[in-house]
C-alpha cells in the first residue's frame, strides 16, 4: 500500500525548542518529510509518512506534546487558529486508500478526544455541509468557537462538550494532497491583499478549489496565503497568473511565493520564473521526491 501521510498544523512557530519537542514526538516510528514554521502566522505545519497504524499512534503522541507546549489565551499570529494542534488531515496519495485514511483520520479523532481536546470534522468527513470549511468554525476565533459551544450551537464530533482551557479544538479531515501556497505582493497594503484574495476564491467566483486570506507582513509587503484543494487541476501557475489580473488595477504585482509543506510534481506544471518560490528546491519540496528518497 502507497504510505498515507499526515500533516499537523500545530499554533506555534516561534519557540525552537517547544517546536523541535514536538517535531521528535510527531515524528515517532514514521518519516518526518518535512517541517515549516513561519513566526509572523506563529504556525508549524509538519508532513509525516507512514502506515496507518504507526501514523496514529505518531499523531496520538504528538497532540499531547502540542497541548504540553502550547496555550492558546496566549497565542497570537497571523493565521486564524482555535487549537494547539489547530488542524490535523490524514492525506492519501492513490485513491484506493481514500477509505483508509478516513479510517485512520476518525481514530485520530478519537484519541485527541480521549485527551480532552474536542474535535471537529470538516471536508470529506465533515458531519454537514455548513461543516465543511475550516472557516466556519474558526470565524471570531477561539473566543467565539466557546461562546457558539456553550450555547449549544456546535457540538463537537468527538471529546468534550467545550473546548480544552489551552488547547482549545482540533479540526481533523482525510484528503488528498493540497498545495498550501503564499503569494507575496510588491504592496504593504493588506487591503490590496485581501482583495486579490476574494477575486481568487472559489466562493467568489475564482479558481476551482482555492481559498484564500490576505495579510499584511512585517516586510513592507503584504501576503495572500492560499490553500488549492487540487493543484493538479489548478496549478500554481494558473493561480500566479490570475493573480496578477486581479491585482495589476490595484496597482500591485506578485514578486516572491512560498510553499508551506510539499505539493504534488503536478502543482509546478508551467511555473513561471519571475515570481520566485523562496527556498524552493525540488528534490526536497515535492511528494513524489521527498517520499522517494525517504525509502532510498
Amino acid at each position: 500500500m502507497t504510505p498515507l501521510l499526515a500533516v499537523p498544523n500545530v499554533s506555534e512557530g516561534r519557540d525552537q525548542a517547544g517546536i523541535e519537542v514536538m517535531e521528535r514526538s510527531f515524528a515517532s516510528g514514521v518519516s518526518a518529510l518535512d517541517r515549516h514554521s513561519d513566526a509572523e502566522h506563529n504556525r508549524t505545519v509538519f508532513t509525516l509518512a507512514g502506515n496507518p497504524a504507526a501514523l496514529t499512534e505518531a499523531l496520538a503522541l504528538g497532540v499531547r506534546a502540542a497541548i504540553e507546549a502550547i496555550d492558546m489565551a496566549r497565542h497570537e499570529g497571523l493565521h486564524p487558529a482555535i487549537g494547539a494542534l489547530d488542524v490535523c488531515p490524514l492525506v492519501w496519495l492513490d485513491p484506493a486508500d481514500r477509505d483508509t485514511a478516513a479510517a485512520a483520520a476518525i481514530e485520530v479523532a478519537d484519541r485527541i478526544g480521549a485527551l480532552g481536546v474536542p474535535v471537529f470534522f470538516y471536508g470529506a468527513l465533515a458531519s454537514g455541509p455548513e461543516h465543511a470549511e475550516r472557516a466556519y468554525f474558526r470565524n471570531g476565533g477561539l473566543a467565539e468557537l466557546w461562546l457558539r459551544m456553550e450555547a449549544g450551537e456546535l457540538r463537537p464530533d468527538r471529546g468534550p462538550s467545550l473546548p480544552h482551557l489551552s488547547a482549545g479544538a482540533t479540526l481533523v479531515t482525510a484528503r488528498p494532497p493540497l498545495a498550501a501556497f503564499n503569494i507575496e505582493l510588491d504592496s504593504a497594503d493588506p487591503d490590496i491583499a485581501r482583495a486579490v484574495a476574494a477575486g481568487l476564491r472559489e466562493s467568489g467566483g475564482g479558481l476551482s478549489g482555492v481559498r484564500a486570506i490576505g495579510l499584511p507582513l512585517a516586510s513592507g509587503r503584504s501576503q495572500i496565503s492560499t490553500n488549492v484543494h487540487d493543484p493538479s487541476a489548478t496549478t500554481l501557475g494558473e493561480l500566479i497568473d490570475r493573480t496578477r489580473k486581479i491585482a495589476a488595477p490595484l496597482g500591485a504585482r506578485p514578486v516572491e511565493a512560498e510553499l508551506v509543506g510539499l505539493v504534488p510534481e503536478a502543482a509546478l506544471a508551467a511555473y513561471p520564473d519571475d515570481v520566485p518560490i523562496r527556498g524552493f528546491d525540488p528534490a526536497r519540496d515535492t511528494i513524489e521526491r521527498r517520499l522517494g528518497a525517504s525509502t532510498d
